[in-house]
């Protein structure tokens, strides 16, 4: 697994820290798109900051595509507004548009060079040749491609084309670039290598960046903010962290990463910040902090990261009511380098704990984990996350 460090702690003094802010606030108000007595989009309302790194995040189908086609202009909404800054832009046409859009295919001309790819867009403007010699090569030399001027679009790697297709989209200076899943024909390798590319180029540039993707990988490494979107809604919008930290439903924690649920029925209300919570296929009682306002008797479903669970062979001393520890069985063990995936049976209906041991030293400094082994696992209440409440 790879990833950037979020941007949330990467700028803690401001989104862009000291450098200038460009680009366009973008609006979104209750946008609906109808094909048919199909609801693409139900009641869309968002906005994007001005020089932001906003991603819409999503399964296919959700929606997002069409949500990105109707700010470019590809498309129009069945109703709503769409606002640069203060103006609304649905009845002016894609290409009166301070917007451009990199698209998932190249869209380079093949007969053109690579120079010539690049100058279209001025071209287009008969702008001179000397102003676009000089803006040419600096968009070329923004994208690491200085010297590849002369070459057709047949000579370059699939990474080098899409940098091409960026540095076309940014020539003329929109306030806000649009990418519509750039990446995805990419290999797995040099998909991580052009996402840090991108994400240095916004950095430099400062534009409002609204960029489409399913890889949820992607959308955390590079985005400010996150909306994370299924069936034609909205149904959260934050940081990074605050989407995989804090998921407000259980299709986001299951969409965002990996997880366990688990669920259960409110006993007691030990005091405002926790509860006490009987979770019969575990055969056990749990301490949960309370995210949302519990009351006894309530249903609800808990989500623990992989990640934030310890494990051990041996019993853990020393925790106080704060902590949840269960026994459980080792069913299966993938072990994958940096970290191992354990697959631990907890409880009289077996249920499946997923426990993932990051290898922070040398492996055989520890007594190993084996299939079949007899365990014990253990959380803080704080890193589970209630995600859906049923009251009586």
């Amino acid at each position: 697994m790879w990833t950037l460090a979020p941007k949330c702690l990467r700028f803690t003094a401001g989104m862009r820290g000291k450098k200038r802010v460009k680009g366009s606030l973008v609006t979104v108000k209750n946008v609906e798109k109808n094909f048919g007595d199909f609801h693409v989009l139900k009641n869309i309302s968002l906005e994007i900051k001005k020089g932001e790194f906003f991603s819409l995040l999503g399964p296919s189908g959700c929606g997002k595509t069409t949500l990105l086609r109707i700010i470019a202009g590809f498309e129009d909404p069945t109703s709503g507004a769409v606002f640069l800054d203060d103006r609304n832009v649905i009845p002016i046409p894609a290409n009166k548009r301070p917007v451009n859009t990199v698209f998932q295919t190249y869209a380079l001309f093949p007969h053109l060079t690579i120079f010539e790819n690049v100058a279209f867009p001025l071209r287009l403007r008969k702008v001179t040749n000397n102003i676009v010699k000089d803006k040419v090569q600096e968009f070329l030399e923004l994208v690491k491609l200085p010297k590849e001027g002369k070459k057709l679009p047949s000579q370059l790697s699939g990474g080098q084309k899409q940098r091409v297709a960026i540095a076309r989209a940014l020539i003329n200076e929109p306030s806000v670039l649009l990418l519509d899943e750039p990446l995805s024909a990419l290999d797995a390798k040099l998909r991580q290598h052009m996402l840090i590319e991108l994400d240095a180029i916004h950095d430099k540039i400062g534009i409002t960046f609204i960029y489409v993707t399913h890889d949820q990988q992607e959308a955390l490494s590079v985005s400010d903010r996150v909306a994370v979107m299924n069936e034609g809604e909205v149904v959260q919008i934050g940081t990074p962290f605050e989407i995989y930290e804090s998921p407000q439903t259980p299709f986001i924690a299951h969409f965002i990463g990996e997880t366990n649920f688990i669920k259960g029925k409110v006993t007691e209300i030990l005091n405002e910040k926790r509860a006490m919570v009987e979770f019969p296929d575990l055969g056990s009682s749990l301490t949960v902090y309370q995210d949302k306002s519990l009351i006894k008797g309530d249903n609800v479903k808990l989500t623990i990261r992989p990640e934030k669970i310890r494990i051990s062979t041996e019993k853990p001393e020393g925790l106080d009511e704060k902590w949840n520890v269960l026994q459980g069985k080792v069913d299966e063990l993938i072990y994958s380098g940096f970290q191992t995936k354990f697959f631990i049976e907890i409880g009289p209906k077996r249920t499946m704990f997923r426990v993932f041991k990051q290898h922070v030293k040398f492996f055989t400094d520890e007594k190993a984990i084996n299939w079949k082994d007899n365990v014990y696992i253990w959380w803080h209440n704080n890193d589970g996350y209630i995600v859906e409440v049923e009251a009586l």
